[in-house]
């Protein structure tokens, strides 16, 4: 079985139309954390073992544990999945906000967050089935592999495919809150640590990952802590500056973020451009190494995010990957 499988990430584009959209399958795009799950359940009844990697590579099984239920369903099997790990607010809707909780916690049971804030393994792909790789299977047939498998239990569903109705799919999502589709076409195979066109995020609310390099003293009921942060994205000069951030914070989110950067501040910017001076003034510049999401409305002329709404941490993602959609 591979030791590791780096994940395939799609770019932001639209929703194929016309005859183009017969070669395309549909899927909801879930707002969680990407995860790489490796079974082994070929040693039989009680044997099998199940391990989670995020898009870094890491091992992020003690935080999900969820994934564990995969073991019960794959006796007799070994096989790699792609999928998201996902909770879920209370009228069933994807919450990034509530996984949240669960992103730094190496032992959420002990703290009762599996309880609190129970998480799924949302399975969308299969890359490897006993002892062979799909890799070069093309996305249709993985699909229908994956479906044999008839993965859905407690903790695991499998992601549903439509092949028809995009429009009204999308349209669907957007009314619903949701985040939107991904469209994979048919044919396409499984890249692993590429990012390809052949996979594409229509999005209904734009988000964008940012790298946070510095931030702003809090006035009136944040003083003392962060107010606001500095954050950029890497283009072929390096880090550049896109705007600050202010809006979209709890209480407990600026703690967590000043607990993370106090430790990476440094004497000068990262950034190879210049920060408006109204920004720059009393900043705390910190080490380019802490990935968030922002929401916001559009790119300005100037490179700048207009309107950025803090969503949350992305530690799966490493900064240098980080680049304007």
């Amino acid at each position: 079985m591979p030791a590791l499988i780096e994940p395939m990430m799609a770019v932001t584009g639209g929703l194929p139309t016309g005859p183009e959209a017969d070669r395309w399958g549909l899927e909801l795009k879930w707002d969680g954390v990407r995860a790489i799950t490796y079974v082994d359940g070929a040693g039989g009844p009680g044997g099998a073992t199940v391990r989670a990697t995020g898009r870094r590579g890491s091992d992020i099984t003690s935080r999900y544990p969820e994934v564990a239920g995969l073991a019960g369903l794959l006796e007799g099997h070994r096989a790699v999945f792609d999928g998201e790990v996902v909770a879920f607010d209370r009228h069933g809707r994807p919450s990034f906000e509530a996984l949240q909780k669960r992103m730094h916690v190496a032992d959420p049971a002990a703290r009762g967050l599996t309880v609190e804030v129970p998480v799924t393994y949302v399975v969308f792909d299969l890359l490897y089935l006993d002892g062979i790789s799909t890799l070069r299977v093309p996305y249709e047939q993985r699909r229908a592999l994956l479906d044999d498998l008839e993965l859905g239990a407690g903790s695991i569903q499998t992601s549903p495919c439509f092949r028809e109705g995009g429009q009204q799919l999308l349209d669907a999502t957007r009314e619903q809150g949701l985040e939107g589709l991904i469209a994979k076409r048919l044919d396409s195979l499984y890249l692993p640590g590429r990012r390809v066109d052949f996979w594409r995020k229509v999005k209904n609310f734009l988000t964008q990952a940012v790298v946070i390099a510095g931030w702003k003293p809090g006035k009136g009921r944040r003083a003392g802590g962060i107010g606001s942060l500095l954050i950029g994205v890497y283009d072929e000069r390096g880090l550049t500056y896109v705007g600050h951030v202010g809006t979209g914070f709890t209480d407990r989110m600026l703690d967590e973020l000043a607990e993370m950067l106090r430790p990476l501040e440094i004497p000068h910017s990262p950034y190879v451009d210049e920060v408006p001076r109204e920004y720059a003034k009393d900043a705390h510049w910190v080490a380019p190494r802490i990935v968030g999401e922002v929401g916001y409305t559009v790119w300005t002329e100037d490179n700048r995010l207009r309107t950025p709404s803090w969503r949350g941490l992305r530690p799966e993602i490493p900064p240098h990957e980080v680049f304007r959609e």
